[in-house]
């Protein structure tokens, strides 16, 4: 694979500050169960910022999620998620994630490069960018974007490593994490606007 610093032109690309829409958001993810299917769950409680730069490379991003809201429509798994087997929420309240660089792979197309960090741990996980566009002019009467991120982590890099062995063979949960953020953006108004 090729990391390239030129790209194709992105349509209608604006440049400026954005904040997350919660409303029309998910972040989200999967986790292999009992060696034969996958459990989905999704963060309900979540904030972040995004620049689009004049140059797209330039951009960058800030995210948190509140651990606590982990939501994987079963009360009892929910809770066992927040306990110290997994999230630790007690100790530890936010993932966070901050880019630090971005780039286009002739392969995987754009790519965010950024920190993630959960447990108190750091770690560099890239996330695959699919832009799906940008509307000058919205029914809300904003300016909004959309884009999904995905991204794989193994949650023992981050002191997540809870685990049961099958009579079987094999293991309850598998450690490959897939994540996946379908992510709707306003447009914030510029500093100039703010003060006027």
């Amino acid at each position: 694979m090729t990391a390239v610093q030129s790209a194709p032109a992105i349509t209608g690309y604006i440049p400026g500050t954005w904040a997350i829409d919660t409303a029309h958001s998910e972040i989200g993810f999967s986790v292999r169960h009992l060696m034969v299917s996958k459990v989905k769950g999704a963060f309900r409680d979540f904030s972040g910022t995004f620049v689009t730069a004049e140059n797209p490379f330039d951009s960058s991003v800030e995210a948190s999620v509140v651990l606590s809201s982990v939501d994987t429509g079963n009360a009892d798994r929910d809770a066992h998620l927040r306990s110290a087997d997994f999230f630790d929420t007690e100790q530890h309240t936010l993932l966070t994630y901050r880019s630090t660089g971005i780039r286009y792979d002739d392969e995987e197309g754009f790519v965010v490069d950024g920190e993630l960090t959960l447990r108190g741990v750091t770690k560099q996980v890239p996330l695959q960018l699919e832009i799906h566009g940008f509307q000058q002019a919205t029914p809300f009467g904003d300016t909004r974007t959309g884009f999904t991120a995905t991204g794989e982590i193994d949650r023992r890099d981050f002191g997540v490593s809870f685990n049961m062995a099958l009579e079987g063979g094999g293991v309850g949960l598998g450690n490959k994490v897939q994540i996946t953020l379908e992510i709707e953006a306003v447009l914030q108004p510029a500093p100039a606007e703010q003060a006027s």
